[in-house]
This record gives structure tokens, C-alpha cells and sequence, in this order.
């Protein structure tokens, strides 16, 4: 009996612990959005994110973006695009710590039409 006690109590200790990760709830641009120009990078996420690395990456290879956030953990990380973005599919990925000091990383892409 002990042993199942404890066995459930292990199992929502970890359910619990894993819902607590920092999610990213939207981005600007929007995943998979089609757009005519890019004038920033917003991620928001529901609790606050310490964003490590971040990089844009479209038809010409890497495309340098300037980060408007620091290091310290957000709930907005937002940077911007160094020069005008050209047509072509990019995609955005991101590193960093979620509230619980977990490390989290994720994507998303868009489209800038001509």
C-alpha cells in the first residue's frame, strides 16, 4: 500500500513540475502567417522566459536580428530585424530557461510575401 502512495504521489509531484514550463502562447509574426514585411520578432509566453539564443534564418542563409530584451526572464522577448527583409520563407528559433530554470527551445516560421 506504501508503495502505491508513493508511486502516486511521485506521478503528480512530476505532472505538476512538467506543467509549470514556460510556454510560448503566440508570436509575431504568427506561425506559418504570410506577411508583407517584418518589422519585429515577438514571442509571449505565459510565464516569464529567459530567451539564451535566438536566430532568423531565411532564403539567403542567417539574417541578422538585433534583441530589443535582455537576458533577464520576460513574458515578451522581442527583437528586430537589422535591415529590410526580402521575400521568402524564414523560420525563427529560440533557446532559453522557463521560469522553473528548465531549458526550453522551439520555432516558428512565416512567409514575406513579394
Amino acid at each position: 500500500m506504501n508503495q502505491i502512495v508513493l508511486a502516486l504521489t511521485t506521478a503528480i509531484a512530476l505532472a505538476t513540475s512538467a506543467s509549470a514550463h514556460s510556454k510560448s502562447e503566440q508570436t509575431t509574426p504568427a506561425n506559418e502567417a504570410v506577411v508583407a514585411t517584418v518589422d519585429k520578432i515577438e514571442i509571449r509566453f505565459d510565464d516569464p522566459m529567459r530567451v539564451t539564443a535566438i536566430s532568423l534564418t531565411g532564403p539567403d542563409g542567417d539574417v541578422e536580428i538585433a534583441r530589443e530584451t535582455g537576458l533577464d526572464p520576460v513574458a515578451t522577448f522581442r527583437a528586430v530585424p537589422v535591415a529590410a527583409i526580402s521575400a521568402g520563407v524564414y523560420t525563427v528559433e529560440w533557446r532559453g530557461l522557463s521560469a522553473d530554470g528548465h531549458p526550453m527551445q522551439s520555432s516558428f516560421g512565416f512567409t514575406v510575401a513579394n
